[in-house]
């Protein structure tokens, strides 16, 4: 049996500081490696081969063994410290799991009344799968505090007191989709349509994802032996993440979180719950520093950064030279070169004189993976890493990318950038396979130990394990790969979600507005104007703004084909002094039960009108 299969859960990232207080790390090229696996099925304890239906054989699997051996030869001679993750308390998970679900009044009596009020929108809204999900943390967490002070805690409420029993009446019960009766199905409405082939991300048919109704309910219906209704498609079924308002975000990412719960639920499956990591990283520099340290860096030179610039540098260089260069990511550069690079990078790269015309194509890769090693923080979060690892339990395919989705969306902004980065880069490179030998499988097999072995993930794993736990990392960054654009999109049954918490606060700033009014007797300018507005609604218009051009406003002709595109069309044949390129404009759902969301050009702005009757329309420049 070969040093590296008895090792696999054990990996710790090397150390690159290049300052000269510590010492740098090397890598081993193949041909000097001591010892490789073998590529006899039979030297192996046999495993269960998990349930995405394109697992990966043993064969594909040796690139991931040598990946190892780099890594494990490299670290061995670092003389660092081993992080050990800590698992959470019984409670402490439950605990934090609500505070991010913006659920800490139930347990916290400190909160204010704003948040009690966020709360409570947010309950209104929740499925039963979801409810489900909240009321298990709940009772967690009251069964924890009971048994800590010895006696009932005083201080959280009833589980019967928050979730009253659905009647069957209830739409909650019914479905997700939030649909108007007269919302009239458009396949074609989807804006950026599910089951796309675009690149990277094409959904094949068998992967077609519902959007409209919550994923749980339909892990619970496919449990129970039941059909999920087809999913009519209209306005919003999919949402690229990053066109919705950064407040509407925010309620997007605790519904997520409690929906991903209520997935994993239904399935019986808990991820491990870990504690953040307590560590103080390099506060500057390029390799052993955060990703947040790293954008605060570039930012203060290109301001807007979202992916690190040693990051894009490293992918543009190794594009310039070629894709079609055999083995672009899994054959290592040269472990001298590349440790003399990293020390000329820390001192060159913000400067702009370091050579890049010198710097060969593997040794470019070679470092680009130690960028990513080197995170202090693993790139999937310390919080999700045990999630990203269970999503092959689940029990189908579809339920595997539904949770991949959910967890996309759980990332933290720069984390869910960066991801995206290297993804998109991956598929270029899958795109060069005939010439470069990288297939999907190559690709996936070779940036899985990269991606998944960061630091303070050692455990103790039988041979079984470890092979399983290679396999089924690899194919969740194969996952990633070829279905990236369905899965970097916000989920219409979450969207119609924070649609109607934006609609219940919206009639409850209306009545203290309107007994303002009253108390006051004023009657704003804009107050006088809305007659006028439902007028030109009544008329088949709608009134488009433009605040940043001279044309400050148009009347568009309202159709049952009219898109977001159309507007912009029209808009850039009357506005003729536009300096800015038609792609660097957007058309603006403001106002009503979204507060502010980026159009795709394919949005059709009439269906969209019967979800958000209130809305406002907006030309503007997009901030990129």
């Amino acid at each position: 049996m070969c040093s590296c299969s008895r090792r696999t859960g054990q990996y710790e990232v090397q150390q690159c500081r290049v300052d000269g207080s510590t010492s740098s790390s090397s890598s081993t090229p193949f041909s000097s490696s001591p010892s490789l696996c073998p590529t006899s099925s039979s030297s192996r304890a046999p495993y269960q081969r998990c349930s995405s239906q394109d697992s990966l054989d043993e064969q594909a699997m040796l690139d991931y063994y040598r990946e190892v051996e780099i890594i494990q030869s490299s670290r061995d001679s670092e003389n660092t410290e081993e992080l050990q993750l800590k698992m959470a308390d019984e409670g402490e998970h439950e605990e934090a799991w609500l505070t991010e679900a913006g659920l800490a009044t139930l347990f916290d009596e400190t909160a204010c009344d704003g948040e009690e009020e966020e709360s409570l929108l947010l309950l209104s809204t929740l499925t039963r799968t979801q409810a489900a999900a909240v009321q298990r943390r709940l009772e967690t967490l009251k069964h924890t505090l009971r048994k800590r002070n010895n006696k009932a805690s005083h201080n959280v409420p009833d589980v019967r007191e928050i979730f009253k029993p659905a009647s069957t009446s209830d739409p909650q019960t019914k479905g997700e989709t939030g649909r108007s009766e007269s919302s009239k199905p458009k396949e074609e409405a989807l804006g950026n349509g599910a089951g796309s082939h675009s690149q990277g991300g094409g959904a094949d048919q068998e992967t077609n994802i519902n959007l409209e109704v919550s994923f749980s309910e339909q892990a619970l219906l496919y449990k129970e032996g039941s059909k999920v209704a087809k999913p009519q498609y209209e306005a919003d079924d999919r949402l690229p993440v990053g066109d919705l308002s950064a407040e509407d975000m925010k309620k997007v990412r605790r519904l997520v979180l409690i929906e991903m719960s209520a997935l994993f639920d239904t399935a019986g499956i808990e991820p491990k719950a870990h504690k953040a990591l307590k560590i103080k990283p390099r506060d500057s520099g390029l390799f052993g520093v955060s990703l947040s340290t790293l954008l605060e860096q570039d930012q203060r030179r290109i301001p807007g950064t979202r992916v690190p610039l040693i990051l894009q540098h490293l992918i543009s260089h190794i594009e310039d030279q070629g894709l079609d260069t055999e083995g672009v990511l899994r054959i290592p550069g040269s472990a001298t070169r590349v440790k003399v690079v990293c020390q000329e990078l820390e001192q060159k790269f913000y400067d702009g004189r370091f050579p890049w015309e010198n710097l060969k194509q593997h040794d470019a890769a070679s470092i680009l993976k130690l960028v990513i090693r080197e995170l202090p923080f693993p790139l999937l979060t310390v919080e999700y890493f045990s999630a990203f690892v269970d999503v092959l339990k689940l029990p189908t395919q579809k339920q595997q990318l539904q949770a991949l989705n959910l967890l996309v969306l759980l990332l933290p902004e720069q984390n869910r950038d960066a991801l995206k980065a290297l993804l998109e880069f991956f598929q270029r490179v899958i795109d060069h396979k005939d010439k470069n030998k990288m297939t999907l499988n190559n690709v996936a097999v070779v940036m899985a130990p990269n991606i998944f072995m960061g630091k303070g993930f050692r455990s103790k794993m039988s041979e079984q394990q470890e092979f399983a736990m290679a396999a089924g990392t690899a194919n969740i960054v194969r996952l990633l790969i070829r279905y990236q654009n369905l899965l970097w999109t916000i989920p219409k049954f979450i969207l119609n979600q924070v649609r109607k918490q934006n609609t219940e606060n919206q009639r409850k700033m209306n009545r203290e507005r309107a007994m303002k009014k009253l108390l006051k007797k004023i009657t704003p300018d804009r107050e006088r104007d809305r007659p006028e507005r439902n007028k030109e609604a009544e008329g088949g218009l709608i009134r488009v703004q433009a605040p940043q051009f001279t044309m400050v406003s148009m009347a568009v002709q309202l159709t049952e084909d009219l898109k977001a595109s159309d507007v912009l069309t029209r808009f850039l044949s009357l506005e003729r002094s536009v300096s800015v390129k038609r792609e660097d404009l957007c058309l603006y759902e403001m106002g009503g039960n979204i507060k502010e969301r980026c159009l795709d050009g394919g949005t059709y702005i009439k269906a969209l009108l019967e979800l958000n009757p209130s809305a406002e329309w907006v030309i503007k420049i997009v901030q990129h």
